[in-house]
């Protein structure tokens, strides 16, 4: 029994795929060649498909990553380019000290993110549904650990950075604390292992070579 098809427009293309495809896969299927905006195939990072969605008899678009978007019937797919904003942050991880002055980093970093006003323009453009704002104002009052599980299923598509007036660019606010977190938190699960296997004589190491 054949799988049952569904009808779409993906960036001005009639497309027909399985009801069960994904933007991605009914775009590939469709003979359209894929060169860009397709992070896990090698062509750019994870959230570079991401895209806008309108459904069939909505009004309003969505957006959506094309790799985990179901295809509907009459659904209309615009892909949205990669934008680079002109304000770009520089920061190092290894001189953030032991976290005591994680603020002052902050203040001088990322100096728009006080501005924030809390228009919600970045919690509607982000396709996985994350707490945007939220995020923001809990790296600006110090809750850096609180802020790095907010943005923990961020995927970088720069979205909110898109949508936000005063040009915070919050997913990079949210990988800030992301790596703050992890570089004074955790390890690497294997390296403590093998210190470990080291420590109990079990693994020898041979200084000599």
């Amino acid at each position: 029994m054949s799988e049952e098809k569904y009808k779409l427009v993906i960036d001005g293309l009639e497309v027909e795929a399985d009801k069960n495809d994904t933007i991605i896969q009914a775009y590939a299927k469709a003979g359209k060649a894929i060169t860009a905006n397709v992070g896990c195939m090698g062509q750019g990072v994870c959230g570079s498909c991401r895209c806008l969605v309108r459904k069939e008899g909505e009004r309003s678009a969505e957006t959506k990553l094309g790799c985990e978007t179901k295809i509907e019937p009459g659904m209309q797919v615009s892909f949205l380019d990669y934008f680079l904003p002109e304000h770009v942050h520089y920061y190092d991880v290894q001189s953030a000290g032991d976290g005591w002055n994680w603020l002052e980093e902050v203040d001088e970093t990322f100096q728009e993110a006080k501005n924030c006003r809390h228009c919600g323009g970045c919690d509607t453009a982000c396709p996985k549904g994350l707490q945007v704002q939220n995020g923001v104002a809990q790296v600006v009052a110090g809750d850096f650990s609180t802020a790095a599980n907010t943005f923990d299923e961020c995927v970088m598509c720069n979205l909110c950075t898109l949508a936000c007036p005063e040009n915070i660019r919050p997913n990079h606010v949210g990988l800030f604390a992301r790596r703050m977190k992890a570089a004074r938190t955790l390890r690497p699960v294997d390296l403590m292992r093998r210190l470990q296997e080291i420590d109990t004589g079990k693994v020898s190491v041979n200084t000599d070579i």
